[in-house]
């Protein structure tokens, strides 16, 4: 039994999408490969054969993987997730009390962050800091520089 992992709908759609594509079209193009260098002959000397077997046993390992992380994956009810206080999914504007910079944050699943997008790891420095507290709560959150505190100014989904 792998390890459960905890994952949006978004994200485990894409989880399905990969395992898709690597099912439905990268292995039969290794399949392929190896069909066209079994033809070339000799395959004691093959190059060709040798390196498409060891990328088909690649392939099919990581579609193992993917298939176990699918079966392990559990979805997070969005709806169920209480506002009072930060939480993963959580939406949060923070504003730095060091230099009143205001920011916002949704806490997600480690294999869903994207800072671009102002998505963070809920295992990352801020997030564990943040998480448990309530609106209007200061966080002394310890980062590279030193450690600031963050004022919580508003929890949304």
């Amino acid at each position: 039994m792998g390890e459960i992992k905890y994952y949006t709908e978004e994200g485990l759609a894409k989880l399905n999408a990969e395992l898709d594509q690597l099912i439905r079209v990268e292995r039969p193009a290794i399949s392929h490969q190896i069909a066209e260098a079994r033809d070339k002959g000799d395959l004691s000397e093959n190059a060709e054969y040798d390196a498409a077997k060891e990328a088909q046993g690649l392939l099919e390992m990581k579609i193992a993987k993917l298939q176990e992380t699918i079966r392990n994956a559990r979805i997070i009810d969005e709806s169920k997730l209480d506002t009072s206080k930060v939480l993963i999914l959580s939406k949060v504007k923070i504003k730095n009390l060091k230099n009143g910079v205001t920011m916002e944050y949704t806490l997600v699943p480690e294999s869903e962050a994207d800072l671009k997008k102002g998505k963070i790891s809920i295992n990352s420095p801020i997030a564990k800091g943040l998480l448990g507290k309530k609106s209007g709560e200061v966080a002394e959150i310890k980062v590279p520089a030193g450690i600031i505190p963050f004022e919580i100014m508003e929890i949304s989904r």
